[in-house]
């Protein structure tokens, strides 16, 4: 997958799309429509969000015959990192602290969740030392 630095932003509808193909790596349109949440959207809908994606430079499309095969170009995991980030730096001051905080206000998140990432932290910094 490819890293793009300043990689655009996802409309509610084309993330929809998007979810999809990450889940199918490589599909074509009917396969696409059939993994979207009911109610699903009408073919031609997915096949214009497809071509946008196209367009932005998050799928490619793969010729094959009279079909076209969909597969991301960016992969989920550097999708949702740039967008925690976008998240983190426009409402919580760029700190994953303020994010934590926030999660613990609105009891989005329980103490033994709070342990898990903690020991999470921990083990990644004692892998990099």
């Amino acid at each position: 997958m490819n890293q793009i630095i300043c990689m655009k932003t996802l409309t509610k509808a084309e993330e929809q799309v998007m979810q999809a193909v990450w889940k199918l790596n490589s599909a074509f349109l009917r396969d696409i429509v059939d993994e979207m949440p009911n109610p699903k959207p009408h073919q031609n809908t997915v096949a214009t969000l497809l071509k946008i994606l196209v367009e932005k430079e998050f799928i490619r499309i793969t010729v094959l015959g009279r079909q076209h095969q969909y597969s991301p170009l960016i992969s989920k995991e550097d999708y949702s990192k740039k967008t925690m980030k976008q998240l983190m730096k426009g409402y919580f001051e760029g700190s994953f602290s303020n994010v934590v905080s926030f999660m613990v206000k609105e009891n989005n998140i329980s103490i033994e969740e709070l342990e898990t990432l903690l020991h999470q932290i921990k083990k990644q910094q004692n892998q990099k030392k």
